[in-house]
Protein backbone atom coordinates (compact mmCIF):
# COMPACT_ATOMS: atom_id res chain seq x y z
CA UNK A 1 0.00 0.00 0.00
CA UNK A 2 0.96 3.65 -0.84
CA UNK A 3 2.03 6.10 2.10
CA UNK A 4 1.35 9.53 1.43
CA UNK A 5 2.55 12.13 3.17
CA UNK A 6 -1.06 14.72 2.15
CA UNK A 7 -3.78 13.48 4.46
CA UNK A 8 -7.71 14.54 4.79
CA UNK A 9 -7.80 18.30 6.05
CA UNK A 10 -4.48 19.92 4.88
CA UNK A 11 -4.15 22.94 3.68
CA UNK A 12 -1.99 22.33 0.20
CA UNK A 13 -1.27 24.34 -2.98
CA UNK A 14 -1.31 23.58 -6.37
CA UNK A 15 2.32 23.12 -8.60
CA UNK A 16 1.12 22.38 -11.68
CA UNK A 17 -2.22 22.57 -14.12
CA UNK A 18 -5.25 24.99 -15.03
CA UNK A 19 -4.81 25.50 -10.92
CA UNK A 20 -1.64 26.12 -10.26
CA UNK A 21 -0.84 28.61 -7.75
CA UNK A 22 -4.55 28.13 -5.79
CA UNK A 23 -4.78 26.84 -2.06
CA UNK A 24 -7.22 24.59 -0.92
CA UNK A 25 -8.44 22.01 1.87
CA UNK A 26 -7.73 18.37 1.10
CA UNK A 27 -11.60 17.07 1.13
CA UNK A 28 -10.59 13.13 0.22
CA UNK A 29 -7.34 11.08 0.31
CA UNK A 30 -7.31 8.13 -1.98
CA UNK A 31 -3.84 6.35 -1.40
CA UNK A 32 -4.45 3.12 -3.72
CA UNK A 33 -4.63 5.61 -6.66
CA UNK A 34 -1.99 7.95 -5.37
CA UNK A 35 -4.42 11.14 -5.74
CA UNK A 36 -6.60 14.11 -3.40
CA UNK A 37 -9.33 15.61 -4.00
CA UNK A 38 -9.05 19.76 -2.75
CA UNK A 39 -12.04 21.91 -2.54
CA UNK A 40 -12.73 24.20 -5.51
CA UNK A 41 -9.55 22.95 -6.96
CA UNK A 42 -9.95 20.94 -10.63
CA UNK A 43 -13.91 21.67 -11.01
CA UNK A 44 -15.23 19.56 -13.60
CA UNK A 45 -18.88 19.40 -15.21
CA UNK A 46 -20.68 16.34 -15.12
CA UNK A 47 -24.06 14.99 -17.29
CA UNK A 48 -25.88 13.43 -14.53
CA UNK A 49 -28.90 11.68 -15.08
CA UNK A 50 -32.08 12.26 -13.02
CA UNK A 51 -32.45 9.60 -10.09
CA UNK A 52 -34.52 8.91 -7.36
CA UNK A 53 -32.41 10.32 -4.91
CA UNK A 54 -31.46 13.68 -6.97
CA UNK A 55 -32.24 15.68 -9.94
CA UNK A 56 -30.32 15.64 -13.31
CA UNK A 57 -28.49 18.09 -15.65
CA UNK A 58 -25.43 19.53 -15.43
CA UNK A 59 -23.21 19.47 -12.17
CA UNK A 60 -20.32 21.09 -10.82
CA UNK A 61 -17.65 18.60 -8.79
CA UNK A 62 -13.87 18.46 -7.84
CA UNK A 63 -12.02 15.79 -9.65
CA UNK A 64 -9.32 14.24 -7.90
CA UNK A 65 -5.50 15.73 -8.67
CA UNK A 66 -2.43 13.58 -8.64
CA UNK A 67 -0.41 14.12 -5.24
CA UNK A 68 2.52 14.91 -6.77
CA UNK A 69 1.17 17.78 -8.39
CA UNK A 70 0.35 19.33 -5.06
CA UNK A 71 2.41 20.49 -1.96
CA UNK A 72 1.64 21.21 1.78
CA UNK A 73 1.57 24.98 2.82
CA UNK A 74 3.94 25.58 5.63
CA UNK A 75 2.28 26.16 9.03
CA UNK A 76 4.73 28.91 9.88
CA UNK A 77 5.89 30.94 6.17
CA UNK A 78 2.42 29.92 4.33
CA UNK A 79 4.60 28.81 1.65
CA UNK A 80 5.07 24.75 -0.44
CA UNK A 81 6.66 22.93 1.64
CA UNK A 82 7.96 19.15 1.44
CA UNK A 83 7.31 16.84 4.86
CA UNK A 84 9.51 14.74 7.10
CA UNK A 85 8.60 12.49 10.14
CA UNK A 86 10.58 13.28 13.95
CA UNK A 87 10.39 10.90 16.46
CA UNK A 88 9.36 13.31 19.62
CA UNK A 89 10.57 12.02 23.25
CA UNK A 90 7.53 10.31 24.37
CA UNK A 91 7.85 8.24 21.25
CA UNK A 92 5.40 9.55 18.91
CA UNK A 93 5.78 10.01 15.10
CA UNK A 94 4.77 13.21 13.58
CA UNK A 95 5.33 15.12 10.27
CA UNK A 96 7.42 18.10 9.99
CA UNK A 97 7.70 20.45 7.43
CA UNK A 98 11.13 20.76 5.88
CA UNK A 99 11.22 24.17 5.44
CA UNK A 100 10.70 25.94 8.71
CA UNK A 101 10.74 22.24 11.04
CA UNK A 102 7.56 23.33 12.35
CA UNK A 103 5.12 20.45 13.83
CA UNK A 104 2.22 19.72 11.31
CA UNK A 105 -0.68 18.84 12.60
Amino acid sequence: MNKMKIKKGDQVIVLTGKDKGRKGEVIKAMPKENKVVVQGINVVKKHQRPSQVSAGGIITKEAPIQVSNVALIDPKTNEATRVGYKVLEDGSKVRVSKKSGEVIK
